[in-house]
Order: structure tokens, then C-alpha cells, then sequence
């Protein structure tokens, strides 16, 4: 490989770009930053440099084997994919790859990244993350989203384990203090993906997928998300209330919520697609921010 500038910033070749966006980076940065919150706060103070070693290994093992199911679930929905604006641009929606490449290159990530995990980890954390490589891509994509409109919300599980997998990539165990955080992302999960069905309600008609808005209607969907915002606030609590974060997490937290509340109220009593929009785009920043507070008040309750 050349070493020179232009080369570094030479795009890679389709294919390649293809198969990259089969991990869905996006999300798979999410799931990420997830898990490092996980890892920080289940070590008290400062990481030593074998925890950082350990951390960063564990955080490359996560991404490979989420980007494996992110892959195997693109597989899965090609045709769905195809009938939907928001997803057919799809290499395998597209017929840009074959079945055979991409499930080729989902056991490939998956492999890499449980061996990393298993060998350089520990085992607890490559069969919790070889589990949620399986409920997501199986349970939830083949299973649950195609049979009931519930199926955000149970297949939710695998969505809210990324901080659970860092709390056991340091720990080696699962603790109440892990199973809190799940349990924000679990419940965080409804709102912001029935925020997103509400204004795609079209394409999911058209891909034949029994979404909430779709099965129960508009009013209906838009009354859970409200309802779900407020047993996300009782929940995003439960850090303050167990001492795992201090008050600067409180005040967050509080504030957090509250304009959540306040945007599925706004939807709730009046719908528009643009109200939809900030709601999901607002439920991102929920989450990031929350979790972002967790990591600075764990610092500063141990320094201040």
C-alpha cells in the first residue's frame, strides 16, 4: 500500500463500501458506545492499562459480531428492504450482493469477533454476545418482526444488551448495575422506533410488516409512546436511586425526560410527520446525552 497522503484519503472500492454498509455503521456506533459505558462504569476510579487493553479488545469484539447480525438481517429483509424508501438503497436490497457473499461475511465478523471475545475477554461476554447476535438476527428478524406488532418491544432485549456485555467484559458477571442500564435502553427502545414507524407508515404498509401504526393506527401508537416515556423516566432514576451516578447524572436525567415527555405529549395530542421526526431525532440525543452524563458523574463522584 502506498504511503502517501492521496492514498490515506482514497475512497475504498465499492465493494467494499458495499459490505461496510451491510454493519449499518450508524447503529452499530450506538451499540458501541453502549457497551464502553457499561465497561467505565463497572470499573471504580481510573482503568489501569491492562483494563484499557481489555476494553478496547472488547469493544472491537462487540462491534465485529453486531456488524455480523446487522449483515445477516440485511440477508433476511432484502425483499422487505427493497420496498421501503429507507432501506433500498441496500447492497443486498439492490442485488449488489449475492446471499452467498453477504452471509459469507456475517459468519466471518461473527467468528472473528466471538474468538476475540472468548480468548482475549472472557466467555461470559462471547456467549452473551453470540446470544444477542442470535436473538437479534433470529428471534427478532425471522421470528417476532413479522408475526406481532409487539415485536420492537420483545425484540427490544437485544438491542438494550450492549451495556450488560461491557459490565461482564470487566467483571466477568452480570449484575443488577448492568441489568439497570438494560433496562433504560429496553424501555427507550418502544418510543423511538414507533416515533420512526409513525412517519414511515407507508413503507412498513407496503412491506406487509404488522407494525404498531400500522395494525393499531396512528392515535394508538402515538398514546404508547407517551405512556413508555414515562416508565422510561422512572427508569432513568434508578441510577441516582441505587448510587451508581450523583446529581449532575439526577439533573440530566430529569431534564432529559422531561423533554421526551414533552414531545410525545405534543405528538400525542396533535400529529404531523415533521413532530414524528424530532421526536426520533430527539430520542437520539436522549440517549447519547444520558449516557454520556453517566460517564462524566462516575468520574466526578469519585475525584470531587
Amino acid at each position: 500500500m502506498s504511503s502517501t497522503p492521496a492514498s490515506l484519503t482514497a475512497p475504498l472500492p465499492p465493494t467494499w463500501r458495499q459490505f461496510y454498509a451491510l454493519m449499518k455503521p450508524r447503529v452499530i456506533q450506538l451499540i458501541v458506545f453502549c457497551a464502553l459505558i457499561g465497561m467505565v462504569l463497572a470499573v471504580p476510579g481510573l482503568p489501569s492499562l491492562d483494563q484499557l487493553v481489555l476494553a478496547a479488545l472488547a469493544c472491537l469484539g462487540i462491534w465485529l459480531v453486531a456488524g455480523a447480525a446487522a449483515a445477516f438481517n440485511c440477508v433476511v429483509e432484502q425483499h422487505i428492504d427493497a420496498k421501503m424508501k429507507r432501506t433500498a438503497w441496500r447492497p443486498t436490497a439492490k442485488g449488489e450482493l449475492t446471499n452467498i457473499q453477504t452471509l459469507t461475511f456475517s459468519a466471518l465478523l461473527c467468528a472473528l469477533g466471538s474468538v476475540i471475545l472468548y480468548v482475549w475477554v472472557n466467555p461470559l461476554t462471547m456467549w452473551l454476545t453470540f446470544g444477542t447476535f442470535v436473538g437479534y438476527a433470529v428471534i427478532y428478524t425471522v421470528i417476532l418482526k413479522p408475526l406481532t406488532p409487539q415485536n420492537i418491544v420483545i425484540g427490544g432485549a437485544s438491542g438494550a444488551m450492549p451495556p450488560v456485555l461491557g459490565w461482564a467484559a470487566m467483571t466477568n458477571a452480570v449484575t443488577a448495575e448492568s441489568l439497570v442500564l438494560f433496562l433504560i435502553i429496553f424501555l427507550w427502545t418502544p418510543p423511538h422506533f414507533w416515533a420512526l414507524a409513525l412517519y414511515r407508515v407507508e413503507d412498513y404498509r407496503k412491506s406487509g410488516l404488522p407494525m404498531l401504526p400500522v395494525t393499531h393506527g396512528s392515535e394508538f401508537t402515538r398514546l404508547h409512546i407517551l405512556l413508555y416515556t414515562f416508565i422510561l423516566m422512572a427508569a432513568c432514576l434508578l441510577p441516582f436511586v441505587l448510587r451508581m451516578n450523583g446529581w449532575l447524572y439526577l439533573c440530566v436525567a430529569v431534564v432529559l425526560n422531561i423533554g421526551f415527555i414533552g414531545y410525545a405529549w405534543a405528538l400525542w395530542r396533535e400529529y404531523s410527520d415533521q413532530l414524528a421526526r424530532k421526536t426520533f431525532r430527539f430520542s437520539l440525543i436522549h440517549l447519547s446525552v444520558l449516557f454520556a452524563a453517566m460517564l462524566v458523574d462516575h468520574y466526578l463522584m469519585r475525584f470531587w
